[in-house]
């Protein structure tokens, strides 16, 4: 049985089977929201969408899961839902055969394969592959805020929950809860992205290296490791950079702004994610135990990369030579040997540095002759902050020393000190050598082995 679509919108061509079907439509043309929330003032141009919407503000959610019992707003998320119960993709693609639990995920994963884009931007002529894309992205021509706060009045093109959360309310909360795991999110495009990662679809593929991508921004950014495109540049210096964050954080070094300060020491930073870092100093929490070894760290990132002590895996590798690493920064550094690249540059005289610590330490041994820090106790003066913070500890007798070894009674003033400290108890040795193998727990102990290598006589 075929259903004629006799209602056309006269300004698209668009057809449809029901007149009521095409008022609605009409509306994405005109821009027109009929129906507005009583609490929040948000507008919609369907009512079952502002119903739908009113849940989020009382809390109802009716649809309840008979296996697991999670509870939903709609019945058509609980019917998603319970198919990862059973298992169940009825909709399959028909060029690579892969099954999707919803027709939603299908819809944007055939056009992968079609690259076919057909919402257009009228106004830049850009073209997305979905409708959704296209309306947010218009609003960077139209310069259109339609999300208010209530509390302070400020507008957003998107993202006013992570808005009121992150100034307003609680910045650990996270509206966004994953129906198939219940993780909850913060950001509305990880949210996307999570989703994407339960169904393992990856559909952007980097034609360099086959390595694939849920987000088309993560492949754009890591085909840059390929090209070195750096399209972000510091109107300040010059440095370019190959993602706009790094650029962001770099203009910070110029204008040494720290808007971030600890409200329990007063120490102020540049990042709000350096600050919760520095947070963890005072609460001492480290909730990430290594199940190898017991030892345990106040982030996430930190204990991957101490895994990976424990199986010598090293999957940053340098294209140029081989030569591989624990951490994308030390490869970073490393590449820099290769590249004899200097982007920091003294003013005074013109010396190229490859770190921006360099550089100060440059500026303040040779061309600034005043030791600007003083010791208020004994006088003594220093070329840097840090050096001087390092040198009161030693007046410093009745001070609780903050950092103390979980292993044994000991105390240190730095934190440095008490990870080389431990690994007397845990027998941990990170760096290895790369021609022999042999492990050393600190730094110097293999920069001292190295010079046996340097003076042995190659064979002929």
């Amino acid at each position: 049985m075929t259903h004629d679509k006799k209602y056309t919108c006269d300004i698209c061509g668009k057809s449809f089977t029901q007149s009521g079907s095409l008022k609605p439509h009409k509306m994405t043309h005109t821009g027109e929201k009929p129906y507005t929330c009583d609490i929040c003032g948000k507008s919609f141009t369907r009512s079952e969408h502002l119903k739908l919407h009113k849940m989020t503000h009382t809390g109802e959610k009716p649809y309840t899961c008979d296996i697991c019992g999670k509870s939903f707003t709609q019945s058509r998320h609980l019917k998603t839902h319970k198919k990862i119960h059973t298992g169940e993709k009825p909709y399959t693609c028909d060029i690579c055969g892969k099954s999707f639990t919803q027709s939603g995920n299908l819809k944007p994963h055939i056009l992968t394969h079609t690259g076919e884009k057909p919402y257009t931007c009228d106004f830049c002529g850009k073209a997305f592959s979905q409708n959704g894309y296209l309306k947010i992205h218009k609003r960077t021509h139209t310069g259109e805020k339609p999300y208010t706060c209530d509390i302070c009045g400020k507008s957003f093109k998107g993202n006013l929950k992570q808005h009121i959360l992150l100034v307003h309310g609680h910045a650990n909360e996270k509206p966004y809860t994953c129906d198939i795991c219940g993780k909850s999110i913060m950001r509305y495009k990880n949210f996307k992205v999570h989703q994407m990662n339960h169904a393992n679809e990856k559909p952007y593929a980097c034609d360099i290296c086959g390595k694939s991508y849920a987000n088309n921004g993560h492949l754009t950014r890591h085909k840059r490791t390929h090209t070195n495109e750096r399209p972000y540049v510091c109107n300040i210096c010059g440095r370019a950079f190959a993602q706009k964050g790094s650029l962001k954080q770099h203009k910070v070094t110029h204008t040494n702004e720290k808007p971030y300060a600890c409200d329990i020491c007063g120490k102020a930073f540049t990042h709000n994610a350096i600050l919760k870092q520095h947070m963890v100093t005072h609460t001492n929490k480290k909730p990430y135990t290594c199940d190898i070894c017991g030892m345990s760290f106040a982030r996430n990132g930190v204990i991957k990369q101490h895994k990976m002590t424990h199986s010598n895996e090293k999957p940053y590798a340098c294209d140029i030579c081989g030569k591989s690493f624990t951490i994308s920064g030390n490869l970073k550094r490393h590449k820099m040997t290769h590249t004899d690249d200097k982007p920091f540059k003294c003013d005074i005289c013109g010396k190229r540095y490859k770190c921006m610590s360099h550089l100060k330490r440059h500026e303040m041994t040779r061309h600034n002759h005043e030791k600007a820090y003083a010791c208020d106790i004994c006088g003594k003066s220093f070329v840097c902050e840090n050096y001087l913070k390092s040198h009161q500890k030693i007046h410093d007798d009745k001070r609780e020393r903050p950092f103390a070894c979980d292993f044994c009674d000991q105390r240190f003033d730095v934190k440095h000190q008490l990870r080389q400290h431990r690994r007397i108890h845990t027998n941990e040795k990170p760096y290895v050598c790369d021609i022999c193998g042999k492990s050393f727990a600190w730094k110097s102990s293999i920069n001292r082995h190295r010079r046996i290598h340097a003076t042995e006589k190659p064979v002929e």
